[in-house]
């Protein structure tokens, strides 16, 4: 399909050649309802949300993280910041920052295709031996809310049980279930409290936190899996 710079290019009031054919007012009625037709595919062909790997050792990579691993010494035991390390800078097993998100009020079912693609890219990477086809891991950071009042200790974030949280995407809990290492730490300071539910004056107030996940290569067929048995339609 013509871009839409090349539409206009090609369209009425360019000058033409000598002797090129010049079209009556029929075809140029006509001509602009297909330009409006292909207008209309492009605004449907809009993104919906967005899916792609970070490849490691770039600056924003090694600054993610940075990010990462100060979020974790500041939430979590000793042990978990050490491993977390020992894994971030494994250089034999390569990690790949996943970055996966759709628009509000976009439905879950978009993120199954978004998801199909990536690993599709993936694995053409793998073939033709890009860094981002050598992935051991997946670094998914998620959106997540808890209750407030469920804890007050920082140190006690990682241990957060599966079912205290909420998902602001619920696709992402299939991620979850697969990670091999996952901590929680709080974002309040970065934002407001919000609210659960339908909005009500009996809504449970909701304390925001982000859900570090780290996410084995070989586990991503059986999440694929879980997306299209929930998510198909």
């Amino acid at each position: 399909m013509a871009s839409r710079a090349k539409r206009r290019a090609v369209g009425p009031g360019v000058p033409q050649p000598q002797g090129a054919h010049v079209r009556c007012d029929e075809e140029e009625e006509e001509g602009e309802m297909e330009e409006e037709d292909e207008d209309s595919e492009d605004s449907d062909e809009e993104e919906d949300g967005d899916d792609e790997i970070v490849d490691e050792g770039t600056q924003c990579a090694e600054q993610i993280k940075e990010l990462i691993l100060s979020c974790c010494e500041k939430n979590c035991e000793k042990s978990m910041v050490e491993q977390l390390d020992k894994l971030l800078n494994d250089t034999t097993k390569p990690v790949g920052f996943l970055l996966s998100e759709r628009f509000i009020n976009v439905p879950p079912q978009i993120a199954l295709p978004m998801h199909q693609q990536l690993q599709k890219e993936l694995a053409e990477a793998h073939k033709t031996n890009k860094p981002c086809g050598k992935c051991y891991f997946y670094l998914f950071v998620s959106k997540t809310f808890v209750e407030v009042g469920k804890t007050n200790s920082k140190k006690k974030w990682n241990n957060q049980k599966k079912d205290e949280l909420m998902f602001a995407n619920a696709e992402e809990e299939f991620f979850y279930e697969k990670a091999v290492l996952k901590f929680n730490y709080p974002v309040q300071e970065e934002g407001d409290t919000c609210l659960g539910g339908r909005w009500s004056f009996d809504d449970v107030p909701m304390k925001p936190l982000r859900t570090v996940m780290l996410i084995p290569h070989d586990k991503m067929n059986e999440i694929m899996d879980k997306l299209k048995e929930h998510l198909s339609v």
